[in-house]
């Protein structure tokens, strides 16, 4: 069995609301197609209005490149047969593939009184305090956004965001390196910076499945987003 069947067999779909879920719905959508997703967030931000209630989608991808809207191609080292998908968030190009934790933050930045560097420290935090629990020590670097961690007297990234705002309505969002094969990020610079080393949760000695990564990060997200 592939990696990618593996976790078909592990999707979580459903629907989590938090305790003010007035304000805010987590949905878990399992081994999900990149392009689709993307293009759903799109619609939902475009059809939003005052009325309608923040989300979080968590999930998996199956295997893909992202490049950002001002993302550079020759980030791009070599051609592996993994797809790249042009998306319109921030960013350079990085990598998505089953066994990595992602979730795409819809949210009301107006409604919650949030500037985007604000909700970009937020992010970052919640991997860092969820990181900490397990006594991993992480920490952000000046102009890289995303999370990193200090392996084998090296800085490697473990958690990566990108995000994307149209009238107050903020969409894309952050993903977090658990149990997945790594070697992809090998024909990339990993979000447009070269020799970037990565890493993931299981290889720091944390305990964790994608699906127990998943709501721990979603549960340390709202615990931020509640701050607002």
């Amino acid at each position: 069995m592939s990696g990618e069947e593996k976790y078909r067999h592990k999707n979580l779909v459903g629907s989590l609301p938090i305790p003010d879920s007035a304000r805010l719905t987590v949905r878990y959508c399992g081994l999900a197609d990149y392009e689709p997703t993307w293009r759903a967030m799109l619609d939902f931000t475009a059809s939003r209005n005052a009325e309608t209630i923040d989300e979080l989608w968590v999930c998996e991808h199956p295997s893909v490149y992202t490049l950002g809207q001002a993302g550079k191609p020759e980030h791009r080292l070599a051609e592996n047969g993994i797809p790249l998908v042009r998306i319109d968030r921030g960013g350079q190009i990085t990598y998505h593939g089953p066994g990595q934790v992602v979730v795409y933050l819809l949210l009301d930045l107006a409604r919650r009184g949030l500037k985007v560097r604000e909700l970009v420290n937020r992010i970052e935090q919640a991997l860092i305090d969820l990181l900490a629990e397990h006594g991993v020590g992480a920490r952000r670097l000046d102009g890289a956004p995303g999370v990193y961690v200090e392996l084998a007297g090296t800085v490697a990234k473990i958690g990566a965001l990108g995000l994307r705002v149209k009238k107050n309505g903020c969409y894309h969002g952050v993903s977090l390196n658990v149990d997945m094969n790594l070697s992809p990020y090998a024909a990339i610079n990993p979000c447009g910076y070269a020799g970037m080393a990565v890493t993931q949760t299981r290889d720091l000695g944390i305990a964790l499945t994608p699906a127990q990564a998943a709501e721990a990060l979603v549960s340390h997200l709202t615990q931020q987003l509640e701050l607002a």
